[in-house]
């Protein structure tokens, strides 16, 4: 099964700060056939606007990834960490127990960015936060993991740690080129182009669309652009 989800059909607000895109039912879009994709939550496709953002606000038991795509995001939060993340990097939050942060802009370009939340696997964990930069010449024709819930996380290259039976992954393919890569088909796959357009086992996705992918053995991506890729593989 392979739905392609187009970005144009993705609920939408405009805070004029902030425009964003929702893959699945998040604040005042509900789409009952869009609540999760296993333990895929929410994938926001987010603009923010120069000198704004998220004021501070709270989570708790919650996975959240960002994703950068252009542009860079300071975070702040309540365990008194602070950071910014740029384009192509990923910061992780896990909200455990109760974490309150503010994310924001607070350059002089706009930052484009993914939010994706994950349910995670246990409750009540120690929350924690951190961000980690990976270098994109690394994800040409092959996939690379950002995040997972089996990372140790302390290696200077190691995958980002998050307490869920996920994995974020992401590459890059130019023109012409073939990814290719075996599937669970018990598990759940949710995969963007994030800047072109790809072929998926036969079916057309076009910048930002959604793919949501299962009971698949098999994944053939082929690039009709340059492109990067992310992935979002969970049980």
């Amino acid at each position: 099964m392979i739905e392609i989800r187009p970005f144009d059909g993705l609920g939408k607000a405009n805070l004029g700060w902030l425009d964003t895109s929702f893959h699945f039912s998040f604040s005042g879009y509900h789409d009952p056939d869009r609540m999760n994709w296993g333990r895929l939550r929410v994938w926001n496709d987010d603009w923010i606007a120069p000198k704004s953002g998220f004021p501070e606000h709270p989570h708790r038991d919650m996975e959240i990834i960002t994703y950068v795509r252009k542009g860079t995001i300071s975070h702040r939060d309540s365990l008194g960490n602070s950071g910014a993340t740029e384009a192509g990097d990923v910061q992780v939050m896990s909200a455990g127990t109760g974490i309150a942060h503010a994310e924001f802009n607070l350059e002089d370009e706009p930052t484009e960015l993914f939010q994706i939340w994950i349910m995670p696997d246990r409750t009540g964990l120690p929350p924690s936060w951190g961000n980690r930069a990976f270098p994109k010449g690394g994800r040409s024709r092959q996939w690379v993991t950002l995040a997972s819930g089996d990372a140790e996380g302390s290696g200077e290259n190691d995958p980002l740690r998050i307490n869920a039976d996920a994995r974020i992954l992401a590459a890059t393919l130019n023109v012409g080129e073939t990814l290719a890569m075996p599937l669970d088909p018990a598990r759940y796959y949710y995969l963007v182009p994030i800047d072109g357009s790809i072929d998926v086992n036969g079916k057309a996705a076009h910048s930002r669309d959604g793919i949501a992918i299962r009971r698949e053995s098999a994944l053939q991506i082929t690039a009709a652009d340059t492109v990067e890729l992310l992935m979002v593989e969970t049980a």
